[in-house]
């Protein structure tokens, strides 16, 4: 595990840290747990139902997109943010409120009746998710200060993740198999209110506040950073990458995130010290987890498209295909803490992002005409035993690295870059696949021996909503003649997105080896050391 090398500026010292209890907080642990479940339910909740959604509310690809990054977006945009003010005020505190507004988004949800009010309560839900996150982590990692009670914290807050992954298509395709799709967000919405009270009951109250305040100008300048970037990548397809929107937001990307730089550079008390990016771990870490859960969950957004979208199968069809990805950690539990404790972060981190390099090329292989499970199972099992490594792996080489007094805040820029990777992976997945299968939809039209008056409604519903839109649209005999070019047109484009997230966790692989090294480490960092005397 990478030390930080000795011209590091010095962080602040330890010694200042108020005693921890070295006993276990089997309560901390729990409620932590439950948290970051929580968050993950909400997060892959739209997984098994995007079809059911799609053909509910008529959504075009671009409003599909946006029911899922909705969630995503204010949770990557507000890590930093939630991170700061559990650190000042409480993680317990934070952690039940969080819980709470999100029990809120879940009932905009589930009385939706427009992709405009499903879009409202996701991101609702995931503001709260954006808290849920860090602060679950935070509270984890501020009652595990010797390395082996880190590592069994990290390994069970990655598995009930995983289980929040679990279980979220299980549940979703199942309720969605006998009543609407809106009972999904409504049963997730109790799990939101029973998170809370649990949290209240078991939860130990931490805080680290030396040194932190509201950094308003660099709160602002990264949120709007982060909104105009993923504005325009989700928009680009649908308004035109030349557009004067989506050039705007480009501009106001870059703008606004050298104006985050120079403010934390400045300010007293920044809510990001820049000088952790001069930890050759800590850095690598956050580039990992940018790129590689782009990868990650780019390719589970292209599978649920696939399965959802273009081959029509039920909710529950869709849900199996999940439950194998993420039934995977919680299988392999103890053998992550033996990993964690023995082998360190390094050979995790190269070894799951090849597994998952592997299974979205092997998923790209899969003909579109194969619908059972079997022919998926490969990449499938890959999958999950590549995201077990990763998430663990990533988190401990981040937390593990940084002075006691910095955990809250390392947790809140691991969430903050975690979770905009998976905010980008639907995001440049979706722009990938429908800009290609719109193009090669325009083309194909042409061919397909329509009377006029069918290409002119063909190319009217493709314009207006797109190639998903054409896909799933009742326009009687004529939907049986589009089938087989609206399908090919989608699997194409998506399977080209698969390249994307591959080529993603393969520079990931090669960030880990690089950086964080390939030789194990059963010895603490100097940190970690210094956390425990």
């Amino acid at each position: 595990m990478a030390a930080p090398p000795a011209d590091t500026p010095p962080l602040p010292a330890s010694s200042g840290a108020p005693p921890v209890d070295r006993a276990p907080h089997t309560g901390t642990i729990i409620a932590g747990c439950l948290a970051v479940g929580l968050a993950q339910i909400g997060l892959v909740l739209p997984a098994a139902i995007n079809g059911v959604m799609q053909r509910s509310l008529q959504a075009s690809g671009g409003e599909l997109t946006w029911i899922s990054d909705a969630f995503l977006v204010p949770a990557a945009v507000l890590a930093l943010t939630f991170g700061v003010v559990g650190d000042l005020y409480g993680r317990k505190k934070l952690l039940v409120g969080a819980a709470l507004l999100s029990a809120v988004g879940y009932l905009v949800s589930a009385t939706s009746d427009s992709p405009a009010q499903l879009i409202a309560g996701q991101a609702i839900s995931g503001i709260g998710a954006a808290a849920l996150f860090p602060a679950s982590l935070s509270l984890i990692t501020a009652i595990t200060p010797t390395r082996a009670a880190r590592a069994r914290g990290l390994a069970s807050w990655t598995t009930a993740l995983s289980l929040g992954a679990l279980i979220a298509p299980l549940m979703s395709g199942g309720i969605v198999e006998h009543v609407s799709f809106q009972w999904a967000f409504g049963v997730t919405g109790v799990l939101a209110l029973i998170t809370a009270g649990a949290a209240w009951l078991l939860a130990t109250e931490s805080s680290a506040p030396e040194g932190r305040s509201l950094d308003w100008p660099g709160q602002v300048s990264i949120a709007v950073a982060m909104l105009a970037l993923l504005y325009g990548i989700i928009q680009g397809p649908s308004d035109g990458w030349s557009s004067a929107p989506v050039v705007a937001s480009f501009v106001v990307f870059v703008v606004f995130l050298a104006a985050f730089v120079m403010v934390e550079s400045r300010s007293p008390s920044p809510m990001l010290r820049l000088e952790l990016f001069r930890i050759p771990a800590f850095a690598a870490s956050a580039a990992m987890a940018v790129i590689g859960m782009f990868g990650f969950l780019g390719g589970a957004y292209d599978l649920s498209i696939r399965l959802g979208v273009i081959q029509h199968q039920s909710p529950f069809q869709t849900a199996v295909p999940f439950l194998v990805i993420q039934g995977i950690t919680p299988f392999i539990w103890p053998l992550l803490v033996r990993l964690l404790h023995r082998v360190g972060p390094g050979p995790m981190l190269v070894t799951g992002f090849l597994a998952l390099f592997g299974a979205q090329l092997w998923l790209r292989a899969v003909p579109i005409h194969e619908t059972g499970l079997v022919p998926l199972l490969g990449p499938l099992v890959l999958n999950g035993v590549g995201f077990g490594l990763v998430v663990a792996a990533i988190t401990a080489a981040a937390v593990n690295v940084v002075p006691p007094t910095l955990t809250g805040m390392a947790s809140a820029t691991t969430s903050l870059v975690r979770d905009l990777g998976q905010t980008l992976g639907p995001a440049i997945v979706g722009a990938v696949a429908l800009g290609m299968a719109a193009s090669q939809l325009t083309g194909s039209l042409a061919d397909a021996g329509l009377t006029p008056k069918e290409h002119s409604i063909a190319s009217a519903v493709l314009h207006e909503g797109g190639p998903i839109a054409l896909h799933t649209a009742d326009l009687g005999p004529l939907s049986t003649k589009l089938a087989p070019y609206t399908t090919q047109a989608l699997a194409d484009g998506y399977n080209n997105g698969l390249l994307f997230t591959a080529g993603a966790c393969l520079a990931a692989a090669v960030i880990a080896a690089v950086f964080v090294g390939l030789r194990t480490s059963g010895t603490p960092s100097a940190e970690m050391e210094g956390s425990a005397a």
